[in-house]
């Protein structure tokens, strides 16, 4: 059965009907799914092992039947583990019906049909008693209902549902307890993604100061948690503030309250400065002791332990509402507070008791001024990187003269008011910015004449960067804009930028390999299926496309030169014939080829470009430095070579890479 989809095209911006297989959600969600990854996480799975044997045999030795609940089983992971270890029977509850499906066949696979029954419902619809879906209550909880957060997922809301009618009272839990951390920190770099600083432009009569409107400075900013992998931030990139301390803590093996509460810490800032951003992060005990824990703590908190590395669980960057200066040894009070899914945070001078018990409610951050909902995080810290912005301003100086009529094309750019401070007479805005600016609410393809005072447009701008772009050609979108908007554009229109090419190289991954690596076996327990389950889907139509990382985030080697594929000039309007090219690329190094990376490059004007990928390789090993703001293309090749093996380097991979107009989308394919 087929079913039609609505879409917009990100790239040519046209809203197409697409006739879709009844599967594609679901295809499309085990594609790109993190199963693998948490698979591959050994010292998740050895730390969950451990902490269930243990578990088992303190109900056995209490004389006790172990009958078991796991919450969110997925592959069945846990239950096989609890099942290995001895406990009598396991339920395992599953809401997504395809994963449910694949849990029964590896059950089965694995020969515990006899001790698991999976259950696809949600645990909350979960019945127990005779004729229901679990005879009893369960004696051990398992979960793994944890995100990046902690709580994101879920968790509180499941486990007070658990306890109050699936588990028996004094449970064994697995995981015992989590903890989560603070810290305190002033970091340059992060505050960048939470707010605009100002920008200073050099014009003939001055310099120019460009600052964000008062609603925009006091903004608390949007309340959703920033998670990156922490791991790669370098430390020159923040100060600590303060120690690292607890926060909060939750014993999943007694009653859980998921209601919204709010907890205080008092911290003794080891440093003076200006307090923007508390960093966090979680650990569990899987056992009651503590002597089983698994941490998320990132490499200056435990410099001496050799770091899992894992994409599912990564560090929390929380935004404080404004910048607070700290005195070295002076006492400040941190506020969290928490709802069932999220967790935001205030900071205070430090009082006394009885004014600490007062003005406890923190309102959950909520943008007041717009930006916070047009420019995401990445977004905020690119409109704040000041080389970035050089460069736009070098080009708008030799394209701009005093009589220029001036249209922008880009989503929330800043250019608009650049270029008004480098002397433009005029300028129109096809979408949002500055009250000095005529802004026109319209689709290019609906501009009117009557719209721009019956003026021809003598420079077209656009960074590009539009907010529906994920890959990215997906700003290709100026183009189609450009060539949309032709009828009104001077015969000796000047476009900026004027061209753009994309660039692709071949990568070995230190780590990102692994989201789209089969497992095989996990813990000594088969989960091909699993495996044979991705692939499908991922053959169902993602194997043959790229998919967006910020590469910033996951390291990589160059394993051959950065290489031109394509070439798109803006001066002309879209073609109507596809434009491809064929080719191959030389491998220089040793190592596994992983994939192909792929990004584009802007050529403003004559010599001034900006790259939205490769920054810099940095050493011979062919270490990497990629642009922090943007997203990367990221095709992972289905078979892996590793040339260590190969003793006639340089070898090759052969490409083809097709732009079709039409569509807007580029087809790739790599052989090895």
């Amino acid at each position: 059965m087929k079913t039609f989809c609505g879409r917009a095209n990100p790239t040519t911006g046209a809203m197409e009907w697409l006739e879709e297989d009844e599967d594609y959600d679901y295809h499309q969600e085990i594609a790109r799914s993190r199963y693998a990854d948490m698979l591959h996480d050994k010292d998740r799975n050895t730390k969950y092992y451990q902490g269930i044997r243990a578990a088992v045999s303190r109900v056995k030795e209490r004389g006790e039947k172990a009958i078991v609940l796991d919450i969110g089983t997925g592959t069945g992971l846990l239950s096989m583990m609890a099942a290995s270890a001895g406990a009598d029977f396991c339920y395992a509850i599953e809401v997504f019906r395809p994963m449910a499906n694949a849990a029964v066949k590896i059950v089965e696979e694995n020969g515990f049909c006899d001790k698991i029954k999976v259950i696809n419902k949600h645990s909350t619809e979960v019945t127990v008693g005779p004729g229901g879906d679990m005879q009893c209550r369960a004696n051990i909880l398992v979960t793994e209902l944890f995100d990046t957060e902690l709580i994101g997922e879920g968790a509180l809301p499941t486990y007070e549902h658990a306890h109050k009618y699936l588990v028996e009272e004094g449970c064994e839990a697995v995981p015992h307890r989590a903890r989560v951390y603070v810290q305190l920190v002033e970091s340059r770099r992060m505050w960048s993604w939470k707010k605009l600083f100002p920008v200073h432009v050099k014009a003939e009569d001055g310099e120019k100061i460009i600052v964000s409107p008062s609603e925009m400075e006091n903004c608390p900013g949007v309340p959703s948690v920033c998670d990156i992998q922490l791991n790669q931030m370098p430390p020159s990139d923040f100060t600590v503030l303060s120690d690292v301390v607890t926060m909060f803590s939750v014993d999943f093996s007694k009653p859980v309250r998921s209601a919204s509460t709010h907890y205080r810490v008092e911290l003794e800032p080891v440093k003076s400065g200006k307090a923007q951003v508390v960093l966090s992060w979680w650990d569990i005990d899987m056992d009651p002791s503590g002597m089983i824990n698994c941490t998320m703590a990132p490499y200056w908190v435990k410099p001496t332990s050799a770091s899992q590395w894992r994409d599912h669980w990564m560090q929390c960057v929380y935004f404080l509402p404004r910048e607070e200066p700290v005195l070295q040894g002076e006492k400040v009070s941190l506020t969290a507070c928490r709802d069932a899914y999220s967790v935001w945070y205030k900071l205070q001078k430090a009082r006394g008791k009885e004014e600490n018990k007062a003005d406890v409610h923190v309102e959950s951050p909520v943008c007041r001024c717009q930006a916070h909902l047009l420019w995401n995080r990445p977004r905020l810290g690119e409109l704040n990187d000041q080389n970035r912005t050089h460069q736009y301003i070098k080009a708008l100086m030799t394209v701009l003269h005093t009589d220029s009529i001036c249209l922008c094309i880009s989503d929330g750019s800043l250019l608009p008011v650049l270029a008004r401070y480098l002397g433009a007479k005029q300028f129109f805005k096809a979408n949002h910015l500055e009250d000095k600016i005529k802004i026109i609410e319209a689709r290019p393809e609906l501009l009117t004449p009557s719209q721009l005072e019956d003026k021809k447009i003598s420079v077209l701008l656009g960074e590009p960067f539009f907010t529906t772009s994920l890959l990215p050609w997906h700003n290709l979108y100026f183009w189609y804009a450009r060539t949309a908007v032709a009828t009104h554009l001077a015969s000796n229109v000047t476009v900026l930028p004027q061209a753009a090419s994309l660039h692709m190289m071949i990568v070995e991954f230190q780590d990102l390999w692994r989201i789209r690596s089969p497992c095989g076996t996990c813990e000594d327990f088969d989960v091909r299926i699993m495996d044979d389950m991705i692939n499908n889907s991922l053959n169902f139509r993602e194997s043959k496309e790229a998919e967006p990382h910020p590469l910033w985030e996951y390291p990589c080697k160059s394993l051959s030169d950065p290489q031109e594929v394509l070439t798109f000039d803006f001066r002309k309007t879209v073609p109507q014939q596809c434009l491809g090219t064929e080719g191959s690329v030389s491998l220089l190094r040793k190592g596994k080829s992983h994939g192909a990376v792929l990004w584009m490059e802007y050529h403003l004007t004559a010599g001034i470009s900006v790259s939205t990928g490769l920054m810099d390789i940095s050493n011979e090993k062919g270490n990497c430095e990629w642009n922090p703001h943007c997203k990367q293309a990221v095709y992972f090749f289905s078979s892996v070579i590793d040339s260590e093996t190969l003793s006639d380097l340089p070898s090759a991979v052969t490409y083809a890479i097709n732009f079709d107009p039409k569509t807007g989308e580029i087809a790739m394919d790599f052989k090895l």
